[in-house]
């Protein structure tokens, strides 16, 4: 009864925050930064570009043309047959919508930059620590007497930080490098 009685006493710490909801925390913090730092016409891109790609905008435009044709074959003629003046409207619309999807792609890249480059530095600092841990791992090892059997080669790759520089240059050689298909 007393072991009961001193649990009940102990005093709990708070449990820390679980790393997957602290990285969810994050994630919703930074897309809800990114979306209060849009500018107006950002916003307004996005507005227009929401609403143009549901499927009543596509329902609003096959009423309006219907009803425009229906009106023009009647003797309500304002815009006789090949309906220029629908056309015209058409056409124009239609270069705001390009303007409009391209403004929200170009922010869309600017926002996947970003991520990118954020993804990068975290990477790269996960590689930091995995050669510190490695190499901590191989002092202790080493300490202790213990042989590594992997081949030293491997290992001391391994221990030796990553050179990015090296690896984009590489990587940059490998894809300029003509196929041999």
């Amino acid at each position: 009864m007393d072991s009961l009685k001193w649990k009940a006493m102990k005093p709990r710490r708070p449990s820390p925050e679980h790393p997957v909801a602290r990285n969810i925390r994050a994630m919703v913090e930074l897309a809800q930064e990114a979306r209060d730092d849009r500018t107006g016409v950002d916003r307004l891109t996005d507005t227009v570009a929401r609403v143009s790609g549901s499927m009543t905008f596509i329902a609003v435009h096959a009423g309006w043309f219907a009803v425009w044709v229906v009106l023009n074959s009647t003797r309500f003629v304002f815009d006789p047959f090949p309906y220029s003046l629908l056309n015209l409207v058409v056409a124009l619309e239609a270069v705001f919508l390009t303007s409009v999807v391209l403004l929200t792609q170009n922010h869309m890249t600017r926002l996947a930059d970003r991520r990118a480059h954020l993804d990068l530095q975290i990477n790269l600092l996960a590689e930091q620590e995995l050669t510190a841990i490695l190499q901590m791992l191989h002092s202790l090892c080493a300490h202790a007497g213990v042989t590594v059997a992997i081949g030293d080669e491997r290992v001391q790759q391994l221990l030796t930080a990553t050179d990015v520089r090296e690896i984009a240059g590489a990587l940059n050689r490998g894809l300029d490098a003509p196929s041999e298909t």
